[in-house]
C-alpha cells in the first residue's frame, strides 16, 4: 500500500479514512499470494500522522467490512469468500446492465462517445504491453456506464460493490486471453447504446458480465482454500 501525507487543512479522520480506502482499491487483494496485512506504524509514518486517527479510521473500515482487525495479530484487508464474489458479480451484472439499457434511453450522443473514447486507446496494437493501463481502463468503462445512465440509485449500488469487484477484475484481467475478449466485447456494447437498442445493450453487458462469472467459477477454486488458510493463520 502508497499513502501520501496528508496536507493539515483536511479534517483528518475523515481525509485518513478516505485515503485507506483509495488506497485498499488499489491493491491487488486476490492475486495468489497477495500480503493483505497492514502495518499500523507505516501506514502512520506515510501519513505523517498519530496512531489515533489512523485507528479510527481502521475501526470505519472495519464496519464498513473492508479490513479485519484480529487482536494481537494485525489489520487486514478482507478478501470475499468464492461464493460471495460469484453473487456479486452476479448483482454488478443486473445494475450494469439495467444502466445500459437506460443509457440507450437518456444519454446523449457525447455521453455515448465518451465510452468509444476509452475503448479506442486499445485499438493500435499494443495492448499486450498495456495490460495494467487497460485494467484502469476497463474499471473506467463499466462505471461510465453506470454514469450516463442517469440513474443515481443504481450507480450507488454499484458503487457499494466496487472496491471488490475492481480487485476481481484486476486479477482476472491476468488471466487466459480476458483481455482481447474484454476488448471484443466493449465494442459491441458501444454499438449497442450508440444503435440506442436497449434490449441488445443489456443483453451484451449482462453477457460480457457473466463471462467474468463463469471465468471466476471455473478458474479460482484455489481462491478460498488460501482465504481460509490465511483466516486460520491469522487467528
Amino acid at each position: 500500500m502508497r499513502l501520501s501525507p496528508i496536507p493539515s487543512n483536511f479534517t483528518l479522520k475523515d481525509h485518513v479514512y478516505d485515503m485507506l480506502k483509495g488506497a485498499i482499491t488499489e491493491m491487488d487483494i486476490y492475486r495468489q499470494g497477495a500480503d493483505l496485512r497492514l502495518d499500523e506504524r507505516s501506514l502512520a509514518e506515510q501519513l505523517g500522522i498519530s496512531r489515533t486517527p489512523l485507528r479510527e479510521a481502521i475501526a470505519r473500515l472495519e464496519r464498513d467490512g473492508l479490513v479485519l482487525v484480529v487482536p494481537r495479530k494485525g489489520v487486514y484487508v478482507q478478501q470475499k469468500s468464492l461464493t460471495e464474489i460469484l453473487e456479486m458479480i452476479v448483482a454488478w451484472a443486473a445494475l450494469e446492465s439495467m444502466a445500459a439499457r437506460l443509457a440507450t434511453e437518456r444519454a446523449s450522443d457525447g455521453e455515448i462517445a465518451s465510452l468509444r473514447k476509452i475503448a479506442a486507446k486499445y485499438n493500435d496494437g499494443t495492448l499486450d504491453t498495456r495490460i495494467s493501463e487497460y485494467s484502469d481502463d476497463n474499471i473506467r468503462f463499466h462505471q461510465r456506464i453506470l454514469e450516463i445512465s442517469k440513474c443515481a440509485l443504481l450507480k450507488e449500488l454499484a458503487d457499494g460493490l466496487f472496491l471488490h469487484m475492481h480487485a476481481v477484475r484486476l486479477r482476472a484481467m491476468s488471466e487466459g486471453d480476458r483481455v482481447r475478449r474484454s476488448v471484443v466485447d466493449h465494442a459491441e456494447i458501444i454499438e449497442a447504446i450508440e444503435s440506442r437498442d436497449p434490449d441488445e445493450a443489456e443483453r451484451r453487458v449482462r453477457e460480457h458480465t457473466m463471462r467474468l462469472h463463469e471465468h471466476v467459477r471455473r478458474t479460482w477454486t484455489k481462491l478460498e482454500l488460501n482465504r481460509i488458510a490465511a483466516a486460520e493463520a491469522a487467528s
